[in-house]
């Protein structure tokens, strides 16, 4: 099973609103296929598997399979992996967890039990289970899990008489990655009219990925018609507060949009990671109404002079009830992790 999760996390970033899922057959002790859920549409992790032992000419009548969540009894992009399993003859199934989705809960389970499969469930559930956080959160709560991105120099600024980059290659590179395994990224209004940022996966490779969802919270809907997001070809949205106004039209919060209406409507889309990017005034927003799960704060050593505080350090985050869970450094950079007291990190190589 701690080989099928590793598999797993090959698809990460690439298989959303499906989850990451791996899947190891074994015949008499030994590993004998492999397989994992690529990307979106392709074969999910046990289709991948049984295909894995047709390319080497194994037969794998009677073999275990290992998979991270129940297989699926539905057909979707692909048919549904209980028929998979039963054609190759598995005859036993080891499964991490059960899938809490509505079109699964425990039905594929119940077709193999009722096929002569035998089923044994939860070996390393709670590691499938943090691996898989953001779906298992999105089944349960309808809500994407919100993680804070920030970037400040040695003093907290974000931005100053220097303006330019200041963070390292391998900073800019994490941050690239962060926004392959979210579905969406979101800044303020103040960012796109200071910045016009593209917000888009640029600095790694993309493969099977989509470019995330960018939002844009714009109360009274300011934001440049010549904005690079308005014209390109991404997908963004305007959340604002006037319903007479082009984009998304929410309630009103105590400093802007209603941030948990526009938590609501992000899941009623299928959005399951969130990564807030930017900027001071996005993030106290989400800070004060705790509405942060993770938090990854970037420190450069270098300075960028008198300009913009960022208003987070380690009191406004313990605050937001997050506490620190680790540090990496990126070539000089330091990243502090943030987390919930019960949101374990999902990967160690997460971003």
């Amino acid at each position: 099973m701690s080989r099928a999760i590793e598999l797993a996390e090959r698809g990460r970033g690439q298989v959303s609103p499906n989850p990451p899922v791996g899947c190891v057959l074994v015949q008499h002790g030994k590993i004998i296929a492999e397989g994992w859920h690529d990307h979106l549409g392709d074969l999910h992790a046990e289709q991948a598997a049984i295909a894995d032992a047709e390319s080497r000419g194994v037969p794998t009548e009677g073999c275990t399979a290992f998979v991270t969540l129940e297989p699926c009894n539905h057909f979707g992009l692909t048919p549904p992996c209980t028929q998979a399993l039963l054609w190759a003859g598995v005859g036993e199934v080891i499964v991490a967890t059960r899938d809490p989705n509505p079109t699964v809960r425990g039905e594929g389970i119940q077709v193999l039990l009722e096929a002569g499969i035998s089923v044994r469930e939860g070996l390393m559930q709670n590691e499938a289970r943090t691996q898989m956080q953001a779906f298992m959160h999105w089944c349960l709560q309808k809500r994407p899990m919100v993680t804070l991105k920030a970037a400040l120099d040695s003093n907290g600024v974000v931005d100053g008489a220097t303006n330019g980059r200041f963070t390292s290659d391998a900073s800019l590179d994490a941050a690239h990655r962060l926004r392959k395994y979210c579905d969406a990224i979101l800044v303020g209004v103040n960012t796109i009219v200071n910045d016009d940022p593209v917000l888009n996966i640029r600095r790694i490779p993309i493969r099977q990925s989509r470019q995330p969802l960018r939002i844009v919270l714009d109360r009274t809907r300011r934001i440049p018609e010549n904005s690079k997001v308005l014209n390109d070809e991404g997908e963004t949205i305007v959340v604002h507060t006037l319903p007479d106004q082009e984009g998304i039209a929410l309630p009103t919060g105590a400093h802007g949009v209603e941030l948990n209406a526009l938590l609501d409507h992000l899941g009623d889309r299928g959005i399951q990671e969130l990564l807030i990017e930017g900027g001071p005034d996005v993030w106290a927003q989400f800070l004060e109404e705790k509405l942060v799960d993770r938090a990854i704060i970037i420190q450069s050593t270098k300075v960028l002079g008198d300009g913009t505080p960022s208003g987070i350090d380690g009191n406004t985050l313990n605050d937001a009830g997050l506490a620190v869970i680790g540090k990496k450094s990126w070539d000089g950079d330091t990243a502090t992790l943030w987390s919930r007291p019960n949101v374990p990190w999902p990967s160690q190589d997460w971003p």
